[in-house]
């Protein structure tokens, strides 16, 4: 199952940087990840500092 970035995203970009496999892009207003593309591994999510990345 992929991850989502949820509402609270504040669009800071430090998840971007910490996906192996550069799922993570800006999208209109807070960042986005390509839920074909991402390999579940958790690293943005431990990344984020307001918690808007969770398991979908």
């Amino acid at each position: 199952m992929a991850y989502c970035i949820g509402d609270s995203c504040i669009s800071c970009g430090s998840c971007e940087g910490q996906c192996p496999v550069g799922a993570i892009s800006a999208g209109d207003g807070k960042f986005e990840i390509n839920a074909d593309s991402c390999i579940d591994c958790g690293s943005c999510a431990g990344q984020c500092p307001v918690g808007a990345i969770a398991e979908a």
